[in-house]
Protein backbone atom coordinates (compact mmCIF):
# COMPACT_ATOMS: atom_id res chain seq x y z
CA UNK A 1 0.00 0.00 0.00
CA UNK A 2 1.28 3.49 -0.86
CA UNK A 3 2.49 5.71 1.96
CA UNK A 4 -0.17 8.32 1.28
CA UNK A 5 -2.92 5.67 1.46
CA UNK A 6 -1.58 4.39 4.78
CA UNK A 7 -1.51 7.87 6.22
CA UNK A 8 -5.14 8.39 5.26
CA UNK A 9 -6.06 5.63 7.78
CA UNK A 10 -4.47 7.54 10.64
CA UNK A 11 -5.92 10.35 12.71
CA UNK A 12 -5.51 13.77 11.08
CA UNK A 13 -3.06 14.97 13.73
CA UNK A 14 -0.88 11.88 13.46
CA UNK A 15 -0.98 12.00 9.66
CA UNK A 16 0.22 15.62 9.67
CA UNK A 17 3.02 14.71 12.08
CA UNK A 18 4.23 11.81 9.92
CA UNK A 19 4.08 13.87 6.70
CA UNK A 20 6.09 16.63 8.39
CA UNK A 21 8.64 14.10 9.62
CA UNK A 22 8.98 12.54 6.16
CA UNK A 23 9.49 15.97 4.61
CA UNK A 24 12.13 16.84 7.22
CA UNK A 25 14.03 13.59 6.68
CA UNK A 26 13.95 14.01 2.90
CA UNK A 27 15.19 17.59 3.21
CA UNK A 28 18.00 16.55 5.57
CA UNK A 29 19.17 13.78 3.24
CA UNK A 30 19.14 16.18 0.30
CA UNK A 31 21.13 18.85 2.08
CA UNK A 32 23.67 16.33 3.36
CA UNK A 33 23.98 14.89 -0.12
CA UNK A 34 24.80 18.15 -1.85
CA UNK A 35 26.20 19.93 1.21
CA UNK A 36 29.20 21.69 -0.36
CA UNK A 37 30.61 20.84 -3.76
CA UNK A 38 33.62 23.10 -3.33
CA UNK A 39 35.47 25.33 -0.89
CA UNK A 40 36.59 28.84 -1.85
CA UNK A 41 39.19 30.19 0.57
CA UNK A 42 40.63 33.63 1.25
CA UNK A 43 43.11 34.50 3.96
CA UNK A 44 46.69 34.43 5.19
CA UNK A 45 49.18 31.83 6.46
CA UNK A 46 46.54 30.16 8.64
CA UNK A 47 44.92 28.93 5.40
CA UNK A 48 47.67 29.24 2.74
CA UNK A 49 48.23 25.85 1.09
CA UNK A 50 51.08 27.02 -1.17
CA UNK A 51 50.46 30.43 -2.73
CA UNK A 52 53.26 32.39 -1.05
CA UNK A 53 55.69 29.61 -1.96
CA UNK A 54 54.89 30.25 -5.63
CA UNK A 55 55.39 33.99 -5.22
CA UNK A 56 58.86 33.61 -3.71
CA UNK A 57 61.96 33.88 -5.93
CA UNK A 58 63.37 30.46 -6.80
CA UNK A 59 67.01 31.41 -6.21
CA UNK A 60 66.61 31.42 -2.42
CA UNK A 61 64.24 28.79 -0.97
CA UNK A 62 62.14 30.30 1.83
CA UNK A 63 62.40 28.64 5.22
CA UNK A 64 58.87 27.19 5.03
CA UNK A 65 59.76 25.35 1.81
CA UNK A 66 62.29 23.25 3.73
CA UNK A 67 62.00 20.37 6.21
CA UNK A 68 60.65 19.94 8.83
CA UNK A 69 57.64 21.80 7.37
CA UNK A 70 55.03 19.28 6.22
CA UNK A 71 56.81 16.33 7.82
CA UNK A 72 53.91 14.85 9.81
CA UNK A 73 51.31 14.33 7.05
CA UNK A 74 52.65 15.19 3.62
CA UNK A 75 56.20 14.02 4.42
CA UNK A 76 57.51 17.01 2.48
CA UNK A 77 57.09 20.80 2.57
CA UNK A 78 54.02 21.99 0.64
CA UNK A 79 54.05 25.71 1.39
CA UNK A 80 51.84 25.25 4.46
CA UNK A 81 53.08 26.95 7.61
CA UNK A 82 52.85 23.88 9.81
CA UNK A 83 54.17 20.37 10.18
CA UNK A 84 51.03 19.03 8.49
CA UNK A 85 47.43 19.89 7.73
CA UNK A 86 45.67 23.18 8.44
CA UNK A 87 42.10 23.92 9.52
CA UNK A 88 41.04 24.25 5.86
CA UNK A 89 42.42 20.76 5.15
CA UNK A 90 40.35 19.26 7.95
CA UNK A 91 37.30 21.10 6.62
CA UNK A 92 37.81 19.62 3.16
CA UNK A 93 38.30 16.09 4.49
CA UNK A 94 35.22 16.34 6.71
CA UNK A 95 33.03 17.43 3.78
CA UNK A 96 34.38 14.68 1.52
CA UNK A 97 36.32 17.06 -0.73
CA UNK A 98 39.91 16.87 -1.92
CA UNK A 99 42.44 19.13 -0.25
CA UNK A 100 42.05 22.62 -1.69
CA UNK A 101 44.81 23.56 -4.16
CA UNK A 102 46.46 26.99 -4.14
CA UNK A 103 45.32 29.34 -6.88
CA UNK A 104 48.87 30.06 -8.05
CA UNK A 105 49.50 26.37 -8.70
CA UNK A 106 47.28 26.68 -11.77
CA UNK A 107 44.37 24.49 -12.73
CA UNK A 108 46.49 21.85 -14.44
CA UNK A 109 48.86 21.27 -11.51
CA UNK A 110 49.04 17.52 -10.86
CA UNK A 111 45.88 16.96 -12.89
CA UNK A 112 43.62 18.93 -10.56
CA UNK A 113 41.12 21.63 -11.38
CA UNK A 114 39.38 24.26 -9.29
CA UNK A 115 35.81 23.00 -9.60
CA UNK A 116 35.97 21.39 -6.16
CA UNK A 117 37.71 24.34 -4.61
CA UNK A 118 40.47 26.89 -4.87
CA UNK A 119 42.53 28.64 -2.23
CA UNK A 120 43.52 32.30 -2.63
CA UNK A 121 45.03 32.68 0.85
CA UNK A 122 48.59 34.00 0.94
CA UNK A 123 50.85 33.93 3.98
CA UNK A 124 51.54 37.47 5.16
CA UNK A 125 48.47 38.86 3.38
CA UNK A 126 46.56 41.73 4.97
CA UNK A 127 42.91 42.69 4.81
CA UNK A 128 43.79 46.30 3.98
CA UNK A 129 45.67 47.39 0.90
CA UNK A 130 49.44 47.94 1.18
CA UNK A 131 49.01 51.71 0.66
CA UNK A 132 47.26 51.92 4.06
CA UNK A 133 50.39 50.63 5.78
CA UNK A 134 52.89 52.63 3.72
CA UNK A 135 51.15 55.80 4.82
CA UNK A 136 51.65 54.73 8.45
CA UNK A 137 55.23 53.57 8.09
CA UNK A 138 54.45 49.86 8.38
CA UNK A 139 56.31 47.45 6.09
CA UNK A 140 55.06 44.02 4.97
CA UNK A 141 58.21 41.91 4.53
CA UNK A 142 56.39 38.96 2.93
CA UNK A 143 53.96 40.13 0.26
CA UNK A 144 51.88 43.02 -1.06
CA UNK A 145 48.85 40.74 -1.49
CA UNK A 146 45.72 42.00 0.25
CA UNK A 147 42.17 40.68 0.52
CA UNK A 148 41.29 42.91 -2.43
CA UNK A 149 43.99 41.22 -4.52
CA UNK A 150 42.57 37.81 -3.64
CA UNK A 151 39.08 38.90 -4.65
CA UNK A 152 40.43 40.06 -8.02
CA UNK A 153 42.06 36.66 -8.51
CA UNK A 154 38.74 35.04 -7.69
CA UNK A 155 36.89 37.09 -10.30
CA UNK A 156 39.60 36.33 -12.86
CA UNK A 157 39.22 32.57 -12.39
CA UNK A 158 35.42 32.53 -12.23
CA UNK A 159 34.99 31.86 -15.98
CA UNK A 160 36.66 28.47 -15.46
CA UNK A 161 33.86 27.53 -13.04
CA UNK A 162 30.91 28.72 -15.05
CA UNK A 163 29.89 30.11 -18.43
CA UNK A 164 27.33 32.73 -17.40
CA UNK A 165 26.04 34.58 -14.34
CA UNK A 166 23.35 31.97 -13.68
CA UNK A 167 25.88 29.13 -13.69
CA UNK A 168 28.20 31.15 -11.47
CA UNK A 169 25.49 31.78 -8.91
CA UNK A 170 24.67 28.09 -8.84
CA UNK A 171 28.35 27.21 -8.40
CA UNK A 172 28.66 29.62 -5.48
CA UNK A 173 25.36 28.49 -3.97
CA UNK A 174 26.83 25.02 -3.44
CA UNK A 175 30.24 26.29 -2.34
CA UNK A 176 31.50 26.97 1.15
CA UNK A 177 33.37 30.29 1.32
CA UNK A 178 36.06 30.56 3.98
CA UNK A 179 36.72 34.26 4.54
CA UNK A 180 39.95 34.11 6.47
CA UNK A 181 41.43 34.08 8.93
CA UNK A 182 42.37 37.51 7.58
CA UNK A 183 43.29 40.71 9.40
CA UNK A 184 45.81 39.26 11.80
CA UNK A 185 48.76 40.45 9.72
CA UNK A 186 47.36 43.98 9.62
CA UNK A 187 48.33 43.99 13.29
CA UNK A 188 51.26 41.53 13.31
CA UNK A 189 53.47 43.52 10.97
CA UNK A 190 52.85 46.70 12.96
CA UNK A 191 53.40 45.06 16.36
CA UNK A 192 56.80 43.60 15.52
CA UNK A 193 57.89 46.90 13.99
CA UNK A 194 57.30 48.72 17.26
CA UNK A 195 54.04 50.55 16.49
CA UNK A 196 52.21 51.32 19.73
CA UNK A 197 49.14 49.23 20.53
CA UNK A 198 46.87 52.29 20.79
CA UNK A 199 47.71 53.25 17.21
CA UNK A 200 47.23 49.66 16.00
CA UNK A 201 43.87 49.57 17.74
CA UNK A 202 42.79 52.42 15.47
CA UNK A 203 43.30 50.06 12.48
CA UNK A 204 40.60 47.64 13.65
CA UNK A 205 37.46 49.39 12.30
CA UNK A 206 39.09 49.70 8.87
CA UNK A 207 40.17 46.04 8.91
CA UNK A 208 36.68 44.87 9.89
CA UNK A 209 35.14 47.13 7.23
CA UNK A 210 37.38 45.59 4.55
CA UNK A 211 36.39 42.06 5.59
CA UNK A 212 32.75 43.13 5.58
CA UNK A 213 33.02 44.54 2.05
CA UNK A 214 34.55 41.30 0.81
CA UNK A 215 31.76 39.27 2.40
CA UNK A 216 29.08 41.41 0.80
CA UNK A 217 30.83 41.22 -2.56
CA UNK A 218 30.88 37.41 -2.67
CA UNK A 219 27.27 37.29 -1.44
CA UNK A 220 26.26 39.52 -4.36
CA UNK A 221 28.06 37.12 -6.70
CA UNK A 222 25.93 34.27 -5.36
CA UNK A 223 27.56 32.85 -2.22
CA UNK A 224 25.10 31.77 0.47
CA UNK A 225 27.28 29.99 3.06
CA UNK A 226 30.32 31.75 4.51
CA UNK A 227 32.62 31.02 7.43
CA UNK A 228 34.27 34.11 8.90
CA UNK A 229 36.95 33.35 11.50
CA UNK A 230 37.97 35.68 14.27
CA UNK A 231 41.51 36.33 15.43
CA UNK A 232 43.56 33.89 17.54
CA UNK A 233 44.75 34.66 21.09
CA UNK A 234 47.96 36.28 19.89
CA UNK A 235 49.15 36.83 23.45
CA UNK A 236 49.87 33.10 23.57
CA UNK A 237 52.18 33.11 20.52
CA UNK A 238 55.87 32.39 21.11
CA UNK A 239 56.69 35.31 18.79
CA UNK A 240 55.05 37.86 21.08
CA UNK A 241 55.97 36.12 24.31
CA UNK A 242 59.57 36.53 23.15
CA UNK A 243 59.25 40.00 21.64
CA UNK A 244 57.39 41.50 24.63
CA UNK A 245 59.07 39.44 27.32
CA UNK A 246 59.19 41.45 30.54
CA UNK A 247 59.25 41.31 34.29
CA UNK A 248 55.82 42.86 34.92
CA UNK A 249 53.85 39.84 36.13
CA UNK A 250 50.56 41.73 35.79
CA UNK A 251 50.97 41.53 32.02
CA UNK A 252 50.60 37.74 32.13
CA UNK A 253 47.64 35.45 32.70
CA UNK A 254 48.61 33.33 35.70
CA UNK A 255 46.65 30.32 34.41
CA UNK A 256 48.18 30.22 30.91
CA UNK A 257 51.27 32.40 30.83
CA UNK A 258 49.81 34.36 27.88
CA UNK A 259 50.10 38.14 27.61
CA UNK A 260 46.80 39.67 28.72
CA UNK A 261 46.88 42.96 26.80
CA UNK A 262 47.56 41.21 23.48
CA UNK A 263 44.71 38.77 24.03
CA UNK A 264 42.47 41.70 25.00
CA UNK A 265 43.35 43.24 21.64
CA UNK A 266 42.34 40.02 19.82
CA UNK A 267 39.04 40.03 21.69
CA UNK A 268 38.45 43.66 20.70
CA UNK A 269 38.91 42.78 17.02
CA UNK A 270 36.58 39.80 17.42
CA UNK A 271 33.85 41.86 19.10
CA UNK A 272 33.85 44.40 16.29
CA UNK A 273 33.86 41.64 13.68
CA UNK A 274 30.90 39.84 15.27
CA UNK A 275 28.95 43.09 15.50
CA UNK A 276 29.54 43.66 11.79
CA UNK A 277 28.51 40.09 10.93
CA UNK A 278 25.20 40.66 12.74
CA UNK A 279 24.63 43.74 10.58
CA UNK A 280 25.35 41.79 7.37
CA UNK A 281 23.03 38.95 8.43
CA UNK A 282 20.15 41.42 8.66
CA UNK A 283 20.93 42.80 5.20
CA UNK A 284 21.23 39.33 3.64
CA UNK A 285 18.85 37.00 5.52
CA UNK A 286 19.07 34.36 2.76
CA UNK A 287 22.78 33.87 3.45
CA UNK A 288 24.25 31.81 6.29
CA UNK A 289 27.19 33.65 7.81
CA UNK A 290 29.04 31.54 10.36
CA UNK A 291 31.35 33.14 12.88
CA UNK A 292 34.26 30.78 13.58
CA UNK A 293 35.51 31.40 17.10
CA UNK A 294 39.19 30.68 16.55
CA UNK A 295 40.00 32.52 19.78
CA UNK A 296 38.18 30.22 22.19
CA UNK A 297 38.73 27.10 20.10
CA UNK A 298 42.46 27.70 20.56
CA UNK A 299 42.32 29.14 24.08
CA UNK A 300 41.17 25.86 25.62
CA UNK A 301 44.45 24.30 24.43
CA UNK A 302 46.43 26.92 26.33
CA UNK A 303 44.29 26.58 29.44
CA UNK A 304 44.46 22.77 29.58
CA UNK A 305 47.36 21.54 27.43
CA UNK A 306 47.74 18.23 29.28
CA UNK A 307 44.05 17.45 28.83
CA UNK A 308 44.54 17.62 25.06
CA UNK A 309 47.80 15.67 25.01
CA UNK A 310 50.21 18.60 24.64
CA UNK A 311 52.79 17.35 27.09
CA UNK A 312 55.57 19.21 25.25
CA UNK A 313 53.93 22.48 26.18
CA UNK A 314 51.46 25.05 24.91
CA UNK A 315 53.64 28.15 24.62
CA UNK A 316 57.02 26.80 23.53
CA UNK A 317 57.55 26.32 19.77
CA UNK A 318 58.32 22.84 18.49
CA UNK A 319 60.65 24.22 15.80
CA UNK A 320 62.83 27.23 16.47
CA UNK A 321 66.10 28.85 17.39
CA UNK A 322 66.19 28.56 21.17
CA UNK A 323 65.30 30.82 24.06
CA UNK A 324 62.57 30.44 26.70
CA UNK A 325 59.91 29.86 24.04
CA UNK A 326 62.23 28.30 21.43
CA UNK A 327 61.75 31.31 19.17
CA UNK A 328 64.43 33.54 17.69
CA UNK A 329 63.51 35.96 14.91
CA UNK A 330 66.96 35.59 13.36
CA UNK A 331 66.85 31.77 13.33
CA UNK A 332 63.76 30.68 11.40
CA UNK A 333 62.42 27.15 11.49
CA UNK A 334 63.84 25.32 8.45
CA UNK A 335 67.15 27.17 8.41
CA UNK A 336 70.15 26.03 10.45
CA UNK A 337 70.77 26.19 13.36
CA UNK A 338 67.05 25.91 14.19
CA UNK A 339 66.04 22.57 15.66
CA UNK A 340 62.75 20.70 15.74
CA UNK A 341 61.13 18.62 18.47
CA UNK A 342 60.88 14.85 18.05
CA UNK A 343 57.07 14.73 18.24
CA UNK A 344 55.14 17.83 17.07
CA UNK A 345 51.85 16.29 18.21
CA UNK A 346 52.90 17.07 21.80
CA UNK A 347 53.08 20.81 21.05
CA UNK A 348 50.48 23.50 20.33
CA UNK A 349 52.95 25.93 18.73
CA UNK A 350 54.86 24.91 15.61
CA UNK A 351 57.27 27.70 14.60
CA UNK A 352 56.50 30.57 16.94
CA UNK A 353 53.48 32.08 15.19
CA UNK A 354 51.73 29.10 13.59
CA UNK A 355 50.31 25.99 15.20
CA UNK A 356 50.94 22.27 14.81
CA UNK A 357 48.70 19.92 12.86
CA UNK A 358 47.52 18.45 16.18
CA UNK A 359 46.38 21.88 17.37
CA UNK A 360 44.68 22.71 14.07
CA UNK A 361 42.90 19.35 14.17
CA UNK A 362 41.41 20.12 17.58
CA UNK A 363 40.44 23.62 16.50
CA UNK A 364 38.74 22.28 13.36
CA UNK A 365 36.87 19.72 15.46
CA UNK A 366 35.65 22.41 17.81
CA UNK A 367 34.36 24.44 14.87
CA UNK A 368 32.77 21.60 12.90
CA UNK A 369 31.27 19.62 15.77
CA UNK A 370 30.75 22.48 18.21
CA UNK A 371 30.69 24.59 20.22
CA UNK A 372 32.92 27.21 18.55
CA UNK A 373 30.83 28.30 15.56
CA UNK A 374 27.79 30.58 15.42
CA UNK A 375 25.42 29.34 14.11
CA UNK A 376 26.67 25.77 14.76
CA UNK A 377 28.19 24.29 11.62
CA UNK A 378 26.97 20.78 12.40
CA UNK A 379 23.35 21.96 12.22
CA UNK A 380 23.86 23.39 8.72
CA UNK A 381 25.66 20.53 7.00
CA UNK A 382 26.18 16.93 8.07
CA UNK A 383 29.81 15.85 7.88
CA UNK A 384 30.45 13.67 4.85
CA UNK A 385 33.44 11.94 6.39
CA UNK A 386 35.00 11.24 9.76
CA UNK A 387 38.25 9.99 8.27
CA UNK A 388 40.10 13.09 9.44
CA UNK A 389 39.63 11.95 13.02
CA UNK A 390 38.53 15.32 14.36
CA UNK A 391 38.87 15.48 18.11
CA UNK A 392 36.93 17.37 20.74
CA UNK A 393 37.90 15.90 24.11
CA UNK A 394 35.75 18.40 26.02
Amino acid sequence: MAASSSIQLLTPALAIFILTLLKLCTSTRASAGICYKSIISFGDSIADTGNLLRLCPSNHPPHFSLPPYGESFFHRPTGRFSNGRLVIDFFAESFGLPLIPPYLAGEDARGRDFRQGVNFAVAGATALDSSFFRERGVRNPLTNVSLGTQLRWFKDVMPSFCSNSSDCREFLRTSLVLMGEIGGNDYNHALVQGIKIDQIKSFVPAVVSEISSAIEEVIKLGAVTLIVPGNFPIGCSAVYLTYFQGSNQQDYDKATGCINWLNDFSKYHNRLLQKELNRIRKLHPHATIIYADYYNAAMRLYRSPNKYGFRGGALKACCGGGGPYNYNSSVECGYPPATSCDDPSLYVCWDGLHLTEAAYQLIAGGLLQGPFSTPPMNTICALASTSSGLLLQD
